[in-house]
């Protein structure tokens, strides 16, 4: 899946469907770092605030959890139920 910038669906909502995908087929693994913010923001050509906004909504869902200092990370599928 790419992001369309001229697309209905808010950018920041495909980002994190994209990464919520990557999580669900276990191509970002539990108790791994997802990529850092620079480089989401590099790979998908997106600016700094769409790839907060995307990652808040996996934190929200539960799926993945910030750790100051270390990164974001994807939480094991039982801490994420």
């Amino acid at each position: 899946m790419t992001i369309d910038h001229d697309g209905a669906l808010p950018v920041y909502k495909q980002l994190a469907n994209l990464l919520r995908g990557q999580i669900e087929r276990g191509e970002l693994r539990p108790n791994r770092p997802i990529p850092a913010e620079s480089r989401l923001m590099q790979i998908h050509e997106v600016g700094r605030d769409t790839v907060r906004k995307a990652i808040a909504i996996l934190r929200e869902e539960g799926l993945v959890i910030a750790i100051q200092g270390r990164g974001t990370f994807v939480k094991p599928k039982d801490e994420a139920e």
